[in-house]
């Protein structure tokens, strides 16, 4: 079969990720003035029209985006070059410290990336990193240049940042990516490029989302990720991680709470109706039944597509239930995840679950 690939430039996102977000802010939600309970499609097949990407590690370094931790730190403490001076300037002690001991041999290399990822976090956050003298020697990649001369603001501006040094350290610095998910076959499909999410463009408030979908591997691997109850990102705003959403993961029943402050599995807010073997990597249908007014939610997954689904996941919390968009969420890099048959009924006629049936 032919595969169609879907891959937005920069200044598209932007455009519609500003004209979304603008959109909410007239309609208070995407769907404050759509009384009809019709079944829409979210998704055609074809585009990714409707849905807004955000990858996390685009405005943001892991430990694991540190490819040559021995290169770096000999550059950094060395100040060997102008921008390897500056950040040298701008870590904390105990990294520098960390870093001037480094032997690849020696020394525990967890604690040092990751102190240093935070450092690195900490200075991509803050003013633009970009000066002609600092940067007079570091060949700049079309990208970063065409985002340079937008003199970006907010989460384009951290965005930035992050190009600049990987420029700067093209064999120390892993390259971040802005794409995540694509179309492919048919099928929304996840790229396996880092933890982050694609959202709707309209916010939902109580719905039925019904979806097909499968996992197709992982590495390191999890089960596939569905956001609600979602918070939307401002225009230049840093997103919360998952949205500070609530995660229903999809098709055997397992959970997670994003929201600020809590960032755990959760306790009495989930139930487990059942404990399912489906087989991630075959398609499932999936059935989600939410209200935000009374934060419930409750799943139900068939298969074989077509079979009598089961209940397997509820969830009720009324301080949890806010208006918002739904995610599919990468949990981390190497993931692949494909949906399709994405449909949507706003204000159902019924509060039940009719896949059961």
């Amino acid at each position: 079969m032919e595969k169609e690939t879907n891959y937005p430039n920069r200044r598209t996102f932007l455009k519609s990720a500003v004209i979304a977000a603008a959109g909410c802010v007239i309609t208070k939600s995407g769907e404050a003035k759509k009384k009809s309970n019709a079944t829409t499609a979210l998704f055609d097949g074809k585009t990714l029209d409707g849905w807004i990407q955000v990858q996390n590690n685009a405005t943001s370094f892991g430990g694991g985006d540190i490819a040559d931790l021995a290169g770096f730190a000999k550059k950094l403490t060395d100040k060997s070059d102008p921008v390897s001076a500056f950040l040298d300037d701008q870590l904390d002690e105990p990294v520098k410290s960390g870093l001037a001991a480094y032997s690849p041999s020696t020394t525990d290399i967890k604690p040092v990336r990751s102190g240093l990822a935070k450092n690195l976090n900490k200075i991509i956050s803050g003013a633009s990193l970009y000066e002609k003298t600092r940067f007079k020697n570091v060949q700049l990649r079309p990208e970063t240049q065409e985002l340079l001369n937008q003199n970006p603001q907010g989460r384009e501006l951290v965005h930035l940042n992050r190009l600049l040094l990987e420029d700067a350290f093209p064999t120390e610095l892993a390259k971040s990516a802005f794409t995540g998910w694509i179309v492919k076959d048919g099928a929304m499909a996840s790229t396996g490029a880092g933890r982050g999410v694609i959202y709707t463009v309209n916010d939902y408030s109580r719905y039925r989302l019904m979806f097909t979908m499968r996992h197709v591997s992982g590495n390191p691997d999890h089960q596939a990720c569905v956001l609600i109850f979602c918070t939307r990102p401002q225009p230049g705003e840093m997103p919360l991680d998952a949205l500070g959403g609530i995660q229903f993961q999809v098709p055997n029943g397992g959970h997670w709470d994003y929201r600020p402050g809590q960032n755990n599995g959760g306790g009495e807010e989930f139930t487990t109706v059942i404990k399912p073997k489906n087989d991630p990597h075959e398609w499932s249908r999936v059935e989600i039944l939410a209200d935000a007014s009374t934060g419930t939610a409750r799943m139900a997954v068939a298969q074989p597509v077509g079979s009598k689904a089961q209940e397997v996941l509820d969830f009720k919390n009324p301080g949890a239930g806010k208006p918002g968009p739904i995610a599919w969420q990468m949990h981390n890099g190497g993931l692949f995840d494909e949906y399709k048959d994405v449909v949507m009924e706003v204000n159902p006629k019924s509060d039940e679950l009719i896949t059961l049936k």
